[in-house]
């Protein structure tokens, strides 16, 4: 698996796309993997949000955490929309980021 270790904001889902959970990470391919296989605590492993639908890679950590904090703030619509911009099948995007 190669790995692409680089800072982004991201949006998962769970498998029947009902939740949105949006982060920010320095190594986007740990971080969805740690999702993945549920070793984080908390909202993602309680709601099972493992499918990435989203992300954007930053240039700075400071630019993900104003990114995610502006992306919180959309509602559930915009994130939708957002979200079919790029990936209009939600189909889950982690095979992209290991390939």
């Amino acid at each position: 698996m190669a790995h692409r270790e680089y800072i982004a904001t991201y949006i998962l889902t769970n498998p029947a796309n009902t939740v949105l959970y949006v982060g920010v990470t320095s190594n986007l391919v740990q971080r969805i993997y740690q999702h993945r296989t549920h070793a984080i605590e908390g909202f993602s492993r309680r709601y099972n949000a493992i499918k990435l639908v989203y992300y954007e890679p930053c240039e700075t950590m400071e630019q993900a955490i104003h990114r995610e904090k502006r992306l919180k703030k959309y509602t559930r619509q915009q994130k939708m929309a957002l979200i079919e911009t790029l990936n209009p099948h939600w189909h889950d995007l982690w095979e992209s980021i290991t390939a």
